[in-house]
């Protein structure tokens, strides 16, 4: 796949009109805790399929030609970005297929197939060559990348304009990073209103592969250790979004899997939210201080948990 460029202002705001009343307008609120007082969350994990690839899988449809919708839709997906295709693809009525790392939680596949998706696990090697390809032999119809797309980008950078709008001296946005998809969207909506506004990327130990990118100054390989930290994490930066995401965001900010279970139980016992570890992994990121002083938002990018490991660490277990 060829390098990814900035996507403009105008391409966001083309989106956000899109996708009004399809995608909600996540709400934003102020979380309030000591040490961080001026911590605030966008809750993209309310959103109808509970997570927001609901935004760029939207807009990505809206882009295709009529004729390649018929065929039906595909994606490579670790479970968020497969339960966006497939409503948009039921909504259709068309077929859909999805191509998940076999290390996928149920949580996750279960309401992909009730929505009527064909659902193809494969070693995450594979999977992942996919996402690096944009593509596999054994999807049918359009296929829409996760990340790696102009249109799912400008779909994603809607919340950095609900994020400006609704937080006038927003300083920092604190974003999951998976393929990069989001943090780069949101990087390049708040950075070409207001170029001061930080965007770090959250990682967590094990999985960072943006970190040591940084670090090195070109995408490299990282021992992935997996967790149930399943929406973000890979063996390394994807070619096609690093020019991107290493030109807009300022930094990585990593945190330990115990830092996402504190989190995750902040939420739910202060907000009464359920967060999975991707979104979690924000607010953790956030909570640190090193996003900087002003107003900060962590991006709760979704919440689909499974409900036994989540109820294990609001008990205060480990997952």
């Amino acid at each position: 796949m060829e390098p990814l460029p900035a996507v403009g202002l105008d391409e966001v705001r083309a989106a956000a009109e899109l996708i009004r009343g399809q995608a909600i307008r996540a709400p934003l609120l102020r979380l309030g805790v000591d040490p961080a007082p001026d911590v605030h969350v966008k809750l993209e994990n309310l959103q109808p399929i509970g997570s927001f690839k609901l935004r760029g899988a939207i807009n990505s449809v809206a882009a295709l030609a009529p004729g390649l919708i018929a065929d039906g839709l595909s994606t490579a997906s670790a479970g968020n970005m497969a339960r966006a295709v497939a409503s948009l693809a039921r909504r259709l009525g068309v077929p859909a297929a999805m191509i998940v790392p076999d290390s996928a939680p149920a949580a996750k596949l279960e309401p992909v197939r009730a929505l009527g998706a064909r659902v193809i696990p494969v070693p995450f090697a594979d999977w992942w060559q996919a996402m690096e390809e944009g593509g596999h032999p054994d999807l049918p119809g359009a296929f829409l990348h996760p990340c790696a797309s102009r249109s799912m980008i400008a779909g994603d950078g809607t919340i950095g304009l609900e994020l400006v709008e609704d937080l006038p001296g927003l300083a920092a946005v604190v974003v999951p990073f998976g393929g990069g998809g989001l943090a780069s969207g949101i990087a390049c909506a708040v950075k070409a209103l207001r170029p001061e506004i930080r965007v770090y990327a959250a990682e967590v130990e094990g999985a960072a592969p943006l970190a040591a990118a940084l670090a090195a100054g070109r995408p490299v390989e990282i021992e992935r250790r997996p967790s149930f930290v399943d929406g973000i994490g890979s063996g390394t930066v994807l070619p096609a979004m690093w020019p991107l995401v290493s030109s807009v965001l300022d930094g990585s900010i990593v945190v330990s899997l115990e830092q996402v279970e504190s989190a995750l139980r902040l939420l739910a016992t202060r907000m009464r939210v359920v967060a999975e570890g991707a979104g979690a992994a924000a607010l953790a990121a956030a909570l640190t201080g090193q996003a900087g002083e002003g107003p900060v938002v962590a991006v709760i990018s979704g919440g689909n948990i499974d409900v036994a490991a989540f109820a294990d660490i609001v008990a205060g277990g480990r997952a």
